[in-house]
């Protein structure tokens, strides 16, 4: 998925920090600005229990499915209720994938519903085409249907669920962002929606998604290392992807504007009178070996303010890679065309 602030292309540079800094007796690791889980699923994938929180729902149900689910589901029951959808049908008392359980969801026909009457041409706007956003309808009706009536269960829910966001994505008529539509549809918003299996990371049990502030979130969490990747500048998550917010939640919000934008929670983080203060709180409440903080230099904080605040627990060390500039602004004219990535490491010692 396109993400502001992924960290998808840095987690090579990300883990060489980590080969550094840790010695292998780290058990417990916390992405506490979660967003799609990319780190989160790095952690995981080192042996580490990882909660992975984030404010958004929509990051919540990714994370859901890619850090607590610790194996695929058993889909046995929702090919047997769809099999009539497929020739010839499977034997029922076979153990189904989530490769048979997604081909036939993917052949679920679509029905209007709020995200077709809201973000689809019936609703005088193009986020997607009417027909997939109506598919995306049919499926999440029927997702929380299937869930209520046992036909998945909440590892199934929220495995699908994820799915279908990655999918929405690939055919969201956007500028990568949901902060406003393209006047035309582009090519890929025009191809069919085609949900596919996720990649589940196994061998690790006990880890967790969580939907919480993060400066809540850390007075209550102990661990080895803590990851903090907070917003770095103005633009809100809450507005730059409302879309798929409301599409995870399904609830029908009342919505404004010509992007059709529904209420959200702003980040003190993409604020510059308040990003320092919530910065200081949250490192100075963490309960942790290990800090790392990933922060860009076109941020609201300095490198100078960073440093001053970890220096409180321990002597920080800066590492800083130069990497390809994250373009969510159509047509937008940038300075530069990268940006430098700033990987800051405390051994906490106060």
């Amino acid at each position: 998925m396109n993400y502001i602030g992924s960290k998808y292309s840095l987690l090579p540079f990300i883990e060489s920090i980590l080969d550094r800094i840790t010695d292998g007796s780290e058990t417990v690791a916390c992405d506490i600005f979660a967003g799609t889980g990319a780190v989160g699923r790095l952690l995981k994938r080192r042996g580490l229990r990882v909660t992975a929180n984030d404010i958004q729902h929509y990051a919540y149900v990714l994370n859901r499915a890619y850090i607590q689910i610790n194996s695929e589901p058993d889909f046995t029951r929702l090919v047997s209720l769809l099999s009539h959808l497929r020739m010839p049908v499977l034997e029922l008392d076979s153990v189904c994938t989530a490769g048979e359980a997604l081909g036939l969801v993917n052949a679920i026909p679509g029905i209007p519903g709020f995200i077709s009457s809201t973000y689809g041409p019936d609703g005088d706007r193009r986020y997607f085409a009417q027909d997939n956003a109506q598919r995306a309808d049919a499926i999440r009706q029927s997702i929380d249907g299937w869930l209520d009536n046992g036909v998945v269960d909440e590892d199934g829910y929220y495995y699908i669920l994820c799915s279908l966001l990655e999918a929405i994505d690939k055919v969201a008529n956007t500028a990568s962002v949901y902060g406003a539509y393209l006047k035309r549809f582009k090519r890929s918003s025009l191809k069919p929606m085609t949900m596919e299996p996720i990649g589940i990371t196994n061998g690790v049990e006990g880890c967790l998604a969580t939907r919480m502030d993060a400066n809540e979130l850390v007075r209550e969490i102990d661990c080895d290392i803590l990851y903090v990747d907070p917003p770095y500048n103005h633009r809100q998550y809450g507005a730059n992807y409302h879309v798929l917010e409301t599409i995870a939640r399904y609830d029908s919000p009342g919505v404004k504007g010509v992007a059709g934008l529904r209420d959200y929670t702003s980040s003190d983080y993409c604020k510059r009178n308040h990003a320092l203060g919530a910065f200081e709180d949250l490192i100075g409440n963490a309960k942790a070996r290990h800090i790392l903080v990933s922060y860009n230099n076109e941020g609201i904080l300095s490198l100078g303010q960073i440093k001053k605040v970890l220096s409180k627990r321990g002597d920080p060390i800066t590492h800083a890679k130069t990497y390809g500039r994250y373009k969510a602004d159509n047509g937008r004219a940038y300075l530069h065309d990268s940006t430098i990535e700033y990987l800051h490491h405390v051994r906490v010692e106060r």
